[in-house]
């Protein structure tokens, strides 16, 4: 296993239970939106509004297949990347694909206030993520392990990713 995908829907706890994880492990971390929206010297939210979504997808494949040469990453995906089956089948080949999931009520409550989630800006984010959770339920079911992260703290997140880490 050269490296740790976790894939989610955003406010699963990817980026922070990815950083934990990485440090147990002794590996890197890096989450792929701060990557993208470091290089690119704007916010996510930015790009969405000027370039458009599919513009960002194509940034988003672009750095995976970067990060996916490397070994001992614990990479923190989009909540996105695996609409695209390249993506998906790219990560499989270089690495475990985990999800973290978590309820939709969870997901808002974690979420809410947050300006940089372009996907969640209009006037009812609940129905919102209800909307995409279920849009892409079959793409999330393709990873090789999901963790329902619901009422977890990051450390029992990390500690049941390590749990199955061990079973490998």
């Amino acid at each position: 296993m050269n490296n740790i995908y976790l894939v989610g829907f955003m406010g699963t706890g990817k980026s922070s239970a990815g950083a934990l994880l990485a440090k147990a492990r002794k590996w890197h971390f890096v989450d792929i939106d701060e990557l993208i929206s470091l290089r690119q010297q704007r916010r996510i939210v930015d790009i969405f509004a000027k370039e458009g979504e599919a513009y960002f997808r194509r940034l988003e494949k672009k750095t995976l297949k970067e990060i996916a040469t490397q070994k001992h990453f614990v990479v923190s995906c989009g909540g996105g990347i695996v609409i695209d089956k390249g993506n998906v089948k790219l990560m499989q080949k270089t690495g475990l694909l985990i999800c973290l999931g978590a309820s939709a009520g969870e997901i808002c409550k974690r979420v809410s206030g947050d300006n940089s989630r372009p996907l969640l800006m209009g006037k009812d984010p609940l129905k919102r993520i209800e909307l995409l959770l279920k849009m892409r339920a079959p793409y999330y079911m393709q990873a090789d392990h999901c963790i329902d992260t619901t009422g977890l703290s990051i450390k029992q997140v990390v500690a049941r990713i390590s749990r199955l880490l061990r079973k490998k």
